[in-house]
């Protein structure tokens, strides 16, 4: 949607979550343009991008990454796909009463250190380049775990996280014919809770409201380095590897100049101020975090290039 093109005010259709950024971010925009107003309707991120691609929001806020269906829709209407700019992490955990980032989960009596993203993804997929993981003691566990199969637990491929999940981190490869696929997020931790030889995979969750027998498994981006859970600090470095992006997805053509209307407010959003009200959050229950220095460059400059 093309602000030179609508009335005001401007719609901005996405998250609930994120109004305790959303609204900040237009009060502070209106500060220096006053006769700018906007309706927002926060009421998930499963309406922002159907709403873009609709032309019924100016802006799609997000706090996890579009669907494939979600993405092949906006296609289908427009031709091209959605442009974002990541101004945040999504959440950090474990924390009482709030939901962790995405993460892998076994028995608390799994004495795994952790995995890499490429054990990660032999394990939850099948026909990787080098060999499929699937028994314990091919990740160097002993005892009752050694010759032991790896029970594989997750939420049903049906579209949503988990068909994501396999997009953006298995390279679009299939979860292993002995990959359960669940109904819910509890019923997933109850499965790893009663299995010591399981592992599951989950989006947002705060695990402890179902069992106390479960734990994140930390996660090293490539071999030979350190492992990083999803805690303030190492997310806020961006250090752990499922963390997700706080987004805003906007309309963009292929070979257009971005309005500047819209440019004007997304600079406000990776500005000094503009991140200060993602760290006012960070401890709040969604438990949004700002950009990490190199990270936070990145957009900046992505954005001046469009």
């Amino acid at each position: 949607m093309n602000s030179n093109t609508i009335n005001l005010p401007l719609p901005i259709v996405g998250n609930d979550g994120m109004a305790s950024l959303i609204l900040p971010w237009c009060a502070l925009f209106r500060e220096a343009n006053p006769a700018i107003s906007f309706d927002c309707t926060l009421e998930g991120s499963s309406t922002a991008i159907m709403a873009l691609a609709a032309d019924a929001s100016w802006l799609a806020p997000m706090s996890r990454a579009p669907w494939p269906h979600e993405l092949a829709a906006f296609e289908r209407v427009k031709g091209y796909r959605p442009t974002e700019i990541h101004v945040g992490y999504t959440g950090h955990g474990p924390r009482p009463e709030a939901k962790s980032p995405p993460a892998i989960y076994v028995h608390r009596d799994n004495p795994l250190a952790g995995l890499t993203m490429a054990q990660l993804a032999s394990v939850f997929s099948s026909g990787q380049s080098c060999r499929d993981i699937t028994d314990w003691q091919q990740l160097g566990l002993e005892g009752k775990w050694h010759k032991r199969r790896i029970h594989l637990y997750g939420l049903r491929d049906n579209g949503k996280y988990a068909t994501a999940f396999r997009h953006a981190h298995l390279a679009g490869r299939h979860y292993p014919a002995h990959y359960e696929g669940l109904a819910d997020r509890r019923a997933v931790i109850e499965a790893v809770a009663q299995d010591p030889f399981g592992a599951g995979c989950l989006g947002w969750c705060n695990a402890a409201l179902f069992s106390d027998d479960v734990r994140i498994l930390p996660l090293a981006s490539e071999a030979n380095t350190a492992f990083y859970s999803p805690d303030l600090v190492n997310v806020a470095q961006g250090n752990y590897p499922l963390s997700s992006y706080v987004s805003l997805c906007f309309d963009l053509p292929p070979g257009a100049t971005l309005d500047p209307l819209v440019k004007a407010w997304l600079e406000m959003t990776l500005s000094d101020e503009g991140q200060t009200i993602v760290a006012d959050q960070t401890h709040s229950p969604e438990g949004y975090v700002p950009l990490e220095p190199s990270m936070l460059a990145y957009q900046r400059q992505r954005l001046a290039n469009l």
